[in-house]
């Protein structure tokens, strides 16, 4: 179970100051934020809309909301939280009466309170069981997928999801396990495997490089969670809920859901529905990825809705 000290803030958000500067809430203004987490992005929000605003918050993962909650009321009451999937935005805005809205923040990167919670099945470094599912009610664990796909499944999940470039070599050795009985349950297992299949030399450091089981892991939380369908039709059905002049800003954490990103963004200016308003994507700056490494692979791209 996430646990988190009421005392302290909300975890470190990635890019704050750009965030709120591309995104523009104005005092009134009914923002949603898609992915809240654990409340970083939305508690700078909820400060500048103010009590006549109202910010709608959605996250898949039950046990997140009620952190984000207890950090938004510190500040206001002019919130209200779901529990959702962000590509079902149409139904929580049906609920609440809503056809436009002012703004809307994706921030698809994994929370570290999430990461840092050892039965969430994660993150590599930490021994908890495979389990990657963003909402526990419902779906496949990790753990699940590995024990139902075929070698040449598995390979093609780690090469399309992740980019992994030895995706055979780690499916081979996943499946050699299975076929000597070993039943991967753990995060520390399956990392193991990993790197003991991508021959990691003795020198490797893990405060210096990539983890060799990122690829793998990102590839399985993605298939669990059936992310990149989701954000697909998501980014097609957005400008649907934008109000003339609101605009939305997305943060990707890889290439595959950035692609994407780009690609909606570039068919909204193609059909004039959208103005882009980041040529290149932002990235966190130096001293940022310092202070929080796991902005380093963060992506941010930001479009505004055309008056029609």
């Amino acid at each position: 179970m996430i646990t988190h000290d009421d005392d302290l803030s909300p975890h470190r958000p990635v890019m704050p100051d750009e965030v709120i500067s591309f995104l523009r809430p104005s005092k009134g203004d009914i923002i949603v934020d898609a992915t809240i987490g654990a409340g970083g992005h939305s508690c700078e929000i909820l400060k500048k809309i103010g009590p006549d605003g109202l910010l709608i918050g959605i996250d898949k993962d039950a046990e997140i909301l009620k952190i984000a909650g207890r950090f938004l009321s510190k500040i206001s009451d002019s919130y209200k939280l779901y529990q959702a999937d962000f590509v079902n935005l149409d139904c929580v805005l049906e609920k609440l009466k809503i056809s436009k809205v002012n703004g809307i923040l994706l921030d698809l990167g994994v929370s570290s309170l999430q990461l840092d919670s050892l039965d969430r099945g994660f993150s590599f470094s930490k021994e908890g069981p495979l389990d990657m599912r963003m909402d526990r009610t419902q779906g496949i664990t990790a753990e699940d997928l590995l024990k139902r796909l075929s070698e040449r499944e598995m390979a093609d999940v780690f090469w399309k999801y992740g980019e992994e470039r030895k995706s055979r070599r780690v499916a081979r050795a996943i499946m050699y396990e299975r076929k000597r009985g070993t039943s991967i349950k753990t995060t520390t297992q399956l990392a193991k495997i990993v790197e003991k299949a991508l021959y990691v030399p003795r020198g490797y450091s893990k405060k210096k490089a990539i983890h060799p089981a990122t690829r793998v892991f990102q590839a399985l939380r993605i298939v669990v969670n059936d992310e990149l369908k989701s954000l697909e039709q998501f980014l097609n059905d957005a400008c649907v809920f934008l109000a003339g002049g609101s605009r939305i800003v997305v943060m990707s954490f890889h290439s595959l859901e950035d692609r994407l990103v780009k690609r909606a963004f570039r068919e909204g200016k193609s059909t004039s529905l959208l103005e882009i308003l980041t040529k290149r994507p932002l990235i966190a700056s130096d001293s940022e990825i310092r202070e929080n490494v796991r902005s380093r692979s963060a992506k941010l791209r930001a479009a505004e809705r055309t008056y029609l």
